[in-house]
């Protein structure tokens, strides 16, 4: 089967991108891959089937309208069969709120990039103007489009799918997205309809995972926007526009990253008992990002000054030893002496983490993008460096010559040698003959010592120290 222009364009755009060409968005997770998009209005289940052919919980799923904001994308694999799913929020074209009309315009791009679509409609309701204004758009795009009834239950169910029959549709798929029937039947088809699978462009190692993170209304879908070229993800100036942690594939020049842009973390007593179902998996989705980033980006609006849920944020990246970058935004605002004072709040603020790199940058403008990818860069450069032993210990002698361990209880411990036992983070073990006295401030000179000389920028550096094992009895030399 031919492969559509939609996707085969943006494999070629992945090709042509040079140093120097502005960012490119790659849909999905690997470009190559079919796409395939759940489009329908909101409340009829998209996420729970997002969910369900994922086959793990990525989506939030809450019975509220307009939980799914922007559009979601997770790798999947059906029946032997690759491919990128692509979430959406509720679909009403002719509504016209400024926040669901931006909805609407997301929905109409991931239409245009996907090879097929999934419509899904509610079993249990009659079809609403909503409901045929969105399936006049897929028929107008001219693309194997799948018709799911959805919340049909049980058998005695399917007979609500008939008002999709009515509309005019040849074949419907009633199922369960909670339950899981009919979904087999569905996503047969679906598979049988992806185009071929190209291969992948990016070796997936090679990938740099960025988190970026924030207080509500601090600018991070801004950003991330600016970093895409396209108003990929939705903007508001009112707090908790985004909920899911949304990723995003971009490549700059020869470098490869997924951008994932998270959910606004609030003080917990500003939380309304309202908010907080969805807001507690807002976070927990959030903190999940943090956690499988190499490198997390902490942006603060530079106007306020660093505060102390910032530094709380920051606090979780740090404990979870993923690199730093803090991105004063709103530089646009605020002249050279004003933001030498945010810098030097922000340092002051987060001196639990003084490794953290500092880039200052409008989100808005585009002012100091460049510099923030310089600091992600060799912040992720540090996060994966590994230092040969023979070096290590070279180092390590220097040290010891010039400042041994202090004397702790009359007795100075012995230092035998260093390796460096993983990466991300970067993490060292010391053979000593007494853990236990290797005072703190020793073991901070070690770790400063160790960043001055191998150059280690924007990670936190775990340095254990171990009992040198005595040989047993018996055992060979």
């Amino acid at each position: 089967m031919k492969r559509p222009n939609s996707a085969r364009a943006a494999s070629q755009r992945a090709q042509r991108t040079q140093e120097g060409d502005p960012p490119v968005a790659l849909p999905g997770g690997l470009a190559g891959l079919p796409i395939v998009a759940v489009v329908g209005r909101p409340n009829v289940g998209k996420s729970t089937l997002f969910n369900r052919l994922a086959r793990r919980s990525l989506a939030i799923v809450f019975d509220e309208p307009g939980v799914t904001r922007d559009r979601h994308y997770a790798d999947t694999n059906g029946f032997g069969r690759r491919y990128t799913l692509i979430d959406t929020g509720g679909f009403d074209p002719e509504d016209k709120d400024p926040m669901k009309s931006g909805i609407a315009s997301h929905v109409r791009a991931a239409v245009a990039e996907a090879d097929v679509i999934v419509f899904i409609a509610d079993a249990s309701a009659p079809l609403t103007p909503a409901d045929r204004a969105a399936m006049q758009v897929l028929r107008e795009s001219q693309k194997p489009v799948f018709f799911a009834a959805n919340k049909a239950d049980t058998k005695d169910r399917d007979a609500d799918a008939f008002d999709l029959y009515r509309a005019g549709v040849d074949k419907v798929f009633p199922v369960s997205a909670l339950h899981g029937r009919g979904i087999g039947e569905l996503e047969a088809a679906i598979v049988d309809a992806l185009p071929e699978e190209k291969p992948p462009a990016i070796a997936d190692e090679k990938i740099a995972r960025i988190a970026i993170v924030g207080k509500p209304n601090a600018g991070k879908s801004s950003l991330l926007n600016r970093v895409l070229g396209e108003d990929r993800m939705l903007v508001s100036p009112n707090p908790g526009t985004t909920r899911d942690a949304i990723d995003a594939l971009v490549t700059r020049g020869t470098r490869t990253y997924i951008f994932s842009d998270t959910a606004g973390i609030r003080k917990k007593g500003k939380v309304t008992k309202a908010d907080d179902p969805i807001e507690s998996l807002s976070v927990m989705h959030a903190i999940r990002s943090i956690e499988r980033s190499d490198v997390t980006v902490l942006v603060c609006d530079a106007a306020e000054g660093v505060a102390e849920q910032d530094a709380k944020i920051l606090g979780l990246s740090h404990e979870r030893g993923r690199g730093l970058v803090v991105a004063l935004n709103k530089c646009d605002l605020l002249d050279k002496k004003a933001m030498d004072h945010a810098e030097e709040i922000a340092r002051e603020k987060l001196s639990f983490a003084p490794y953290a790199r500092v880039a200052r940058i409008s989100a808005k403008t585009g002012r100091g993008v460049n510099e923030l990818f310089g600091e992600i860069d060799r912040t992720h450069a540090s996060f994966v460096k590994r230092i040969g032993t023979g070096e290590l210990n070279r180092f390590f002698a220097e040290v010891l010559d010039t400042h041994p361990p202090p004397t702790s209880g009359g007795k100075a411990p012995r230092l035998y040698y260093m390796t460096q036992a993983e990466i991300a983070p970067p993490t060292f073990v010391a053979i000593t003959s007494a853990p236990d006295a290797i005072h703190f401030s020793y073991r901070r000179f070690v770790v400063n010592q160790l960043r001055k000389r191998f150059e280690f920028e924007g990670v936190p550096l775990r340095v254990f120290y171990k009992n040198k094992r005595r040989r047993a009895k018996g055992e060979d030399a």
